[in-house]
């Protein structure tokens, strides 16, 4: 039934054909059950094993890897090739692909654990009436029309609608749905509001939320997936995952590479049909064959296929840095997507405040010596910890607080006239609440201000355990006044009461709401020497002012008073409730935490929208975002600050148009957060949405990266791509700054495996043009991409943090890994590869001592040297030295150009290859893995290289050096001639651009 909130109690009965005395029969429950359904959340389908498998195949550099594999495989069958060294290649590539696999797979296996967290917030029993009896049954049970009863302490089994009231008041704590700082007072008056959201529905009690005070009895009106909770779970379901702005150009850069990669593989097979019948070749098939291996060589050459394992290895090292700032990264590519964050929708309570209700301002009458003196009193603390102190108006501490004899009384009667309990949780380390936070907030002031009579209150008290701190000052006075009544608190009196016994003494305590304790008061107490003197007309029209200046702070206010009454008494009534003593005002509110304000200028400066989003009132949210500074600099608030609904009346253009100007955004519920992030999405906004409730889970899903808090829900946990460890919303600008550090190291190593590969390409490129023997093979090259490659790359992932990331704007989404200039600078690199790669080839064939001296003619005609006589044998053109020198070239050049990448555009004279030692390492590491295969016999068979003379690394040095000198130029126009921002392509970028730039 969804518009129960809408009609009268009779209705809602009506409708389901239920008796409020007898509850369903039998065969009511039957047929409800069969019509509803159960009161479960359904399970989700999850993906099989081996779909999970398929996927992390389905890749197109990945798939072009198969075929090279595959291919690679039936040629050497076809040649009648056999031994290991004939399928190392496919079997490499192979293993690559399944450990990259098997990473994929327990990376998804992991992710998705909220759906099962969920049910964690459904209750287990509950207490229902069913053939004119109570029972307690399972929760799953239930069925719409069931009567159920709902007590203190008890979590709500289903979506229930209030029939009737069995105390004063029934409030429900249901933040965890709503976001709401406070509890919420339930009636059984139906809901005229149009558009209702959930905390319009003041009869309705939400499935998993709990109930904080009072008794009640209510009907079921939705189970299973009919409830609010379950609503959450669907939209959880109905989500697919946006891929991250890196792994959307990665896939373009892919689709990029294969093209390239086919053109240039048909192109060289092209180049060479007139070689196919060379004699070397035993036939035109057999030489068809042959260049088709060089193709396949080239295509393994021009795919980097450690890029995706360097890409996750950067990114798992940066989340460790991040659990160093309290950042717990749950997706790795998140960690890119923090530094592309255009906005961040920030949940109000519990993030930007420590959804803990905390006193806060204190209001007292001094003395009326000299007309009426109202002295105000600030306390600081902002959790539910004992741990705080208080200061006078002049911002000074007081050290005795409980001298005073007002705060003296103010901290009798928070303990006294209180239902609450505060309680140390050591498994958590934390206080933690049972009752209402305004009451558990009263008890933590009776703490903070300590006990009369011993000169080291309150700071001894810190001498104790938590355990016994947590109420030590509350036990004291609940030991001293013996509670006798209570009046409870009712919606008419707006109060409550209770009576306590102290030694020959009996006294009333009161506490409520300002108007209706200040309306039955008639005293005063001074605190200047706790003198009692007559309330006056106007010093009663000034305490009223005063709290109402307290509520234009946004601050929850409640006055507090006393009585003596005769002693032996042993009950009070209503009639009892007038002649008080005021002793004071407090107000208290959920506080920002103190390191927000800091926090929100930071991401101002970075270039970051912040948009607080609450379930709470519009006032309160306005308060609360002045204290943290995001309406800093501004008196109308007009076209920043929405409630839903206001919002929601808004034609499409000017939606459209708020959303741009929006800092504020309250009074929302579930479906409104997501609706938010969905609307900043297709203006383009990369967001971020932060929260800590199960109501923020389908928001955490669906935005570009979800941050839950580390004291939020599991199901928020869950939902997200991280979680702040100490709540701390400032943990968020460190993590944006190393996001970005991040991303700028990881297109410094994409750069580099570029710039690697294309040297790889153009070296079998130009042996293939030029009709010399074949330079590299396949399985060097494999070598070459996953060793001596991806160490040096995965190292440049160290490159330190500039000192100015923080105070650019946010890069756009669409801004390719490589463009323009810096392409054309790393083509030249590449090409230097290659060409150096050949030469060293080259050179030992004609100019090496220990080479054979040929001539280039004799180098490019070594086919027809079978057909001819030679002054040498034609072994030689099997030797492995010259591959090996070229493969040796191949290998150092890399290891200085990885040096060019410490820095895009500073010289190696500035940023010295000292700034990054693990870098220095990975190289050191590199080349001695190179020994080991040049120097150990069986690595050397199995890679087709033997070890080199002084006079052959000699000419590897001189070859390879080169590469530092030409980036050096290429950094020095950068920096100087402007070059890097005039070199334009006359149509698109060479890699690929998304379109839609913001």
């Amino acid at each position: 039934m969804e518009d129960a909130y809408a009609r009268s109690v009779s209705e809602v009965l009506d409708f389901f054909g239920v008796d409020s005395t007898k509850g369903l029969s039998d065969s009511q429950v039957d047929r409800h059950s069969r019509l509803f359904g159960r009161n479960v959340l359904p399970e989700e389908n999850r993906t099989p094993f081996w779909k999970l498998v398929l996927k992390q195949f389905d890749d197109l550099l990945v798939k072009i890897l198969i075929v090279a594999a595959i291919v690679s495989f039936v040629l050497a069958l076809a040649n009648g090739e056999t031994g290991l060294t004939a399928f190392l290649e496919p079997f490499v590539i192979l293993l690559i692909l399944a450990a990259n696999a098997a990473v994929g797979v327990i990376t998804e296996t992991n992710a998705e654990k909220a759906l099962e967290e969920l049910r964690a917030y459904q209750a287990n029993i509950a207490t229902v009436l069913r053939n004119g009896c109570f029972s307690i049954l399972p929760a799953t049970e239930l069925v719409p029309g069931d009567i159920v009863e709902v007590a203190v302490g008890c979590k709500i089994p289903a979506d229930l609608r209030m029939i009737e009231m069995s105390s004063n008041e029934l409030r429900v704590d249901q933040a965890i749905l709503t976001g709401e700082s406070c509890s919420v007072e339930k009636d059984v008056d139906c809901t005229l509001t149009t558009n209702a959201v959930y905390q319009d529905k003041k009869n309705i009690l939400f499935s998993g939320t709990d109930v904080v005070a009072g008794r009640g009895r209510a009907v079921v009106v939705g189970v299973g997936s009919n409830t609010a909770m379950g609503s959450i779970h669907d939209s959880r379901l109905l989500m697919s995952q946006e891929a991250t702005p890196l792994k959307k150009k990665l896939d373009e850069f892919g689709s990029f590479l294969a093209k390239v990669i086919a053109g240039i593989c048909v192109l060289v097979w092209v180049v060479n049909i007139g070689h196919f019948s060379d004699p070397s070749h035993g036939g035109f098939f057999k030489g068809a064959i042959h260049y088709f291996k060089i193709a396949v060589a080239l295509a393994v050459a021009a795919i980097p296929e450690g890029l995706p394992a360097v890409v996750t290895t950067c990114l798992a090292l940066g989340t460790k840095k991040m659990a160093l700032l309290n950042a717990i990264v749950r997706s790795l590519p998140s960690v890119e997507t923090l530094g592309c964050t255009t906005v961040i929708c920030s949940d109000k309570t519990g993030t930007l405040t420590t959804n803990m209700m905390s006193v806060s301002k204190i209001c007292v009458v001094q003395s009326a010596d000299y007309g009426l003196m109202i002295n105000e009193f600030s306390v600081s603390g902002t959790t539910y910890a004992p741990e705080g102190t208080v200061f006078d108006n002049n911002g000074q501490q007081l050290d005795f607080p409980a001298q005073s004899p007002c705060l003296h009384h103010l901290a009798m009667c928070s303990s006294l006239c209180n239902d609450s309990i505060l309680q140390y949780n050591p498994d958590k380390d934390s206080y933690e609440k049972i009752g209402e936070s305004t009451e558990v907030a009263l008890r933590v002031l009776a703490e903070k201000v300590g006990l009369p009579g011993f000169d080291s209150m309150p700071s001894s008290l810190n001498m104790l355990s938590k355990h016994e701190r947590a109420a030590y000052c509350n036990h004291y006075w609940e030991n001293q006044f013996k509670k006798v009544y209570v009046l409870e608190f009712t919606r008419d009196r707006k109060m409550m009461s209770v009576l306590c016994s102290h030694k020959q003494m009996d006294v009333m305590f009161s506490k409520g709401a300002p108007e209706s304790i200040i309306a039955r008061c008639t005293k005063i107490l001074c605190n200047s020497d706790g003198s009692v003197i007559p309330l006056t007309a106007a010093a009663r029209a000034e305490l009223e002012s005063r709290f109402r200046s307290f509520g234009d702070e946004a601050l929850r206010c409640l006055a507090l008073a006393f009585k003596t009454v005769p002693h032996g008494q042993q009950t009070i009534s209503y009639d009892n409730e007038n002649d008080l003593t005021f002793i004071g005002l407090v107000g208290m509110l959920d506080p920002p935490r103190k390191e927000v304000r800091d926090a929100m200028l930071a991401c101002m400066t970075a270039g970051i929208r912040v948009i607080v989003v609450t379930g709470d009132n519009k006032s309160t949210a306005e308060s609360i975002c002045r204290k943290i500074g995001a309406f800093d600099n501004l008196g109308d608030f007009s076209g920043m600050s929405y409630t839903a609904s206001e919002f929601e009346r808004l034609p499409a253009v000017q939606q459209n148009l708020a959303l741009r100007r929006m800092t504020l955004f309250s009074r929302v519920e579930p479906s409104h957060k997501r609706m938010l992030v969905e609307a900043l999405q297709n203006q383009n906004e990369v967001v971020a949405m932060t929260g800590d409730g199960v109501n923020d889970a389908p928001a955490l899903k669906k935005a570009d990266i979800g941050i839950a808090m580390g004291s939020g829900t599991a199901v928020a946990k869950s939902a997200s791509d991280m979680v702040l460890a100490d709540d701390n919303f400032a943990s968020i600008v460190a993590a944006v700054a190393e996001g970005r550090a991040i991303y700028n190291n990881t297109k410094q190593f994409i750069r580099y495996m570029i710039s690697s590969n294309i040297g790889e390409v153009v070296c079998i490129f130009v042996a293939a043009v030029l009709g010399i023997p074949d330079t590299l093979a396949p399985v060097q090259l494999l070598w070459v991409n996953l060793v001596t490659d991806g160490l040096p790359a995965t190292a440049i992932g160290f490159n330190k943090q500039d000192s100015d990331v923080m105070k650019a704007k946010p890069r756009k989404v669409g801004e390719a890994v490589v463009t323009g200039w810096l392409f054309f600078r790393y083509l030249v690199i590449g090409v230097y590869v290659g060409l150096a790669t050949v030469a060293g080839f080259i050179w030992w064939f004609v100019y090496s001592e220990g080479g054979p001296k040929l001539t280039y003619s004799e180098l490019m005609n070594f086919e027809t040297c079978a057909l001819r006589e030679t002054s040498y044998p034609c072994s030689i053109f099997e030797d492995r030295h010259p591959s090996t020198v070229a493969m040796t070239v191949l290998v150092v050049v890399e290891m200085f150009n990885a040096l060019n990448n410490l820095s895009e555009n500073q010289s190696l004279l500035v940023i010295t290859p000292r700034s990054n030692l693990w870098l220095v390492g990975s190289i050191i590491l590199t080349m001695v893995l190179h020994m080991l295969i040049l120097y150990v016999h069986p690595l050397a068979v199995l890679f087709s290289v033997t070890p080199l003379s002084w006079g052959e690394w000699t000419a590897v040095l001189y070859l390879s050096f080169p590469v530092i000198i030409i980036d050096e130029v290429l950094k020095f126009l950068s920096r100087n001639t402007g070059l890097r921002f005039r070199f334009r392509l006359r149509k698109t970028d060479l890699l690929p651009k998304d379109r839609r730039d913001k």
